[in-house]
């Protein structure tokens, strides 16, 4: 068998998964606010479900990124917020990750990926 390479990369799921864990918690009531980080309007159902089913319940929207914020999740979120592209930089693990000798792929790295961006308190 030969290898040939990642050629795409995404992550299947991640809206389902959340969108249940988001609606799940709020049914076992293990929050009183969530703060969800997307512009994903797929999530927009799941958010409409718990302001509509636990309306003591408050939802934050944070959206990465420069596009516009998503307005179905805006309707449905108590606060909005962006995060600034610098900002998101800086949460980055280095690479490698302290520690270890995990590294990221090559083709996931970017400018910010510079160890003497990263400060490990």
């Amino acid at each position: 068998m030969r290898d040939r390479g990642v050629i795409k990369t995404e992550q299947k799921g991640s809206d389902v998964n959340l969108a249940v864990h988001l609606l799940n918690d709020a049914w076992l009531d293990k929050y009183d606010c969530a703060v969800v980080v997307t512009n994903d309007s797929d999530l927009a159902e799941a958010m409409r479900l718990v302001k509509e089913h636990h309306g003591q319940k408050l939802l934050g929207l944070v959206t990465p990124g420069e596009r516009k914020t998503s307005k179905q999740l805006q309707q449905h979120a108590y606060f909005v917020r962006k995060v600034r592209r610098e900002a998101l930089a800086k949460t980055k693990l280095p690479p490698p990750i302290p520690g270890t000798t995990i590294h990221k792929p090559p083709q996931w790295w970017t400018v910010t990926d510079d160890l003497s961006l990263c400060r490990i308190r």
